[in-house]
C-alpha cells in the first residue's frame, strides 16, 4: 500500500511519469542530449555514407547517359555508313548492269554484223547458182529447141542446116 500513497501524493500520476512535472527538468536534459547524439551520429556516419551512395548513383547515371549518348551517336554513324554503303552497292549494281547492257549490246551488234555477213555471203551464192541455173536454163532450152527445129524441119521432109537453125533460135531467144 505505501506505493499507492506515494502515487497519490504525487497526483496520482505514477501511470504516466513523463507528464509529471518535478521531472520535466531532467526529461529536458536527456531529450537535449538524445537529440545532440542522434545530430553527431547522423552527421557523422549516416549523412556521408547516404551522400557517397546518393553521389555514387549520380555519377552513374551521369556516366550512364554520357554511355548512352555515345552509343547513339555510334548508332548513327554506323547507319549513315549502312545507308551509304547501300547506295554505293545500289549504284555499283547500276553501273554493272549498265556495263553489262552495252557488252550485251556490241555483242549483239558484232554477231548481227557477222550473220548478216554470213547472210549476204550465202544469198550472194544464191545468186550465182541461180545465174547459173538460168543461164544453163537457157543453154538447155537453146538446145532443146535446136533439136525440136531440127526435128520438125526432118519431119517435115526437108534438110535441117545447122547454122540456120542456131541462128534462128538465137534470134527467138534474143526475143
Amino acid at each position: 500500500m505505501a506505493d499507492t500513497t506515494t502515487a497519490v501524493e504525487h497526483g496520482g500520476g505514477a501511470a504516466m511519469p513523463q507528464l509529471d512535472p518535478s521531472t520535466f527538468s531532467n526529461q529536458i536534459f536527456w531529450l537535449l542530449v538524445t537529440l545532440v547524439v542522434i545530430y553527431f551520429v547522423l552527421s557523422r556516419i549516416a549523412l556521408p555514407r547516404i551522400s557517397a551512395v546518393l553521389a555514387e548513383r549520380s555519377g552513374t547515371i551521369t556516366n550512364d547517359l554520357a554511355a548512352a549518348e555515345e552509343l547513339k551517336a555510334k548508332a548513327v554513324e554506323a547507319e549513315q555508313a549502312y545507308n551509304k554503303a547501300l547506295a554505293d552497292a545500289r549504284a555499283e549494281a547500276s553501273r554493272i548492269v549498265d556495263e553489262t547492257k552495252a557488252q550485251i549490246q556490241e555483242d549483239l551488234k558484232a554477231e548481227m554484223a557477222k550473220a548478216d555477213e554470213q547472210i549476204s555471203a550465202k544469198a550472194a551464192e544464191g545468186e550465182k547458182a541461180i545465174a547459173e541455173i538460168r543461164a544453163n536454163a537457157l543453154n538447155s532450152v537453146s538446145e532443146v529447141a535446136k533439136a525440136t527445129a531440127a526435128e520438125l524441119v526432118a519431119a517435115m521432109g526437108g534438110k535441117a542446116d545447122d547454122k540456120a537453125i542456131d541462128a534462128a533460135v538465137a534470134e527467138q531467144v534474143k526475143g
